[in-house]
């Protein structure tokens, strides 16, 4: 099937789907001092490449879920699909509220693995109908993976969190 049909209302919905989950997680990203003063690793990408790689990624993403959802077979693939999207917005704005908002990076290392099974879980649910959809999620299972991993170089920088790192 093509990437867009003619009907707007897909890409309505998976455009509107990516801005708000988008906007929740900027909104909890506050860099304020205390993420300044975090130990982060030489190879951290520097911070003005994150807005953009995210635009592109959250891009992908609509457009992945137009692509899946005009191709499901059946009502039953489209829900699975518009389901497993919605998990993963929930767990994707979850890893912004627990690293930044409540700063716990330990935390969001956790929730970094049901963020990356999200992802996983979408590229295989879309492959048998919709291969190329599931193609543009790899980005951002990678940046993800990337991000898990940059993630788990700052706890082990900086541990521990919580009540003890809040007097520091």
């Amino acid at each position: 099937m093509t990437f867009f049909s003619g009907n707007w209302g897909p890409v309505l919905v998976a455009a509107g789907a990516a801005a708000v989950t988008a906007l929740a997680g900027g909104l909890a990203t506050r860099l304020g001092p205390w993420y300044w003063n975090l130990r982060k690793p030489s190879w951290q990408p520097p911070p003005w490449l994150f807005g953009p790689v995210w635009t592109i990624i959250f891009a992908l993403i609509a457009a992945a879920g137009v692509i899946s959802w005009e191709s499901a077979p059946d009502r039953a693939s489209a829900a699975l699909v518009i389901g497993l999207f919605a998990l993963n917005a929930v767990v994707n704005v979850a890893w912004s509220v627990l690293f930044f908002a409540m700063r716990r990076p330990d935390w969001a290392l956790i929730d970094i693995f049901p963020l990356w099974l999200s992802i996983a879980a979408l590229i295989i649910a879309m492959q048998p109908y919709a291969a190329r959809a599931s193609l543009l999620l790899v980005p951002y299972l990678l940046w993800v993976s990337f991000a898990g991993f940059l993630n788990w170089t700052i706890v082990r920088l900086n541990a521990p969190f919580g009540a003890v790192a809040a007097v520091r």
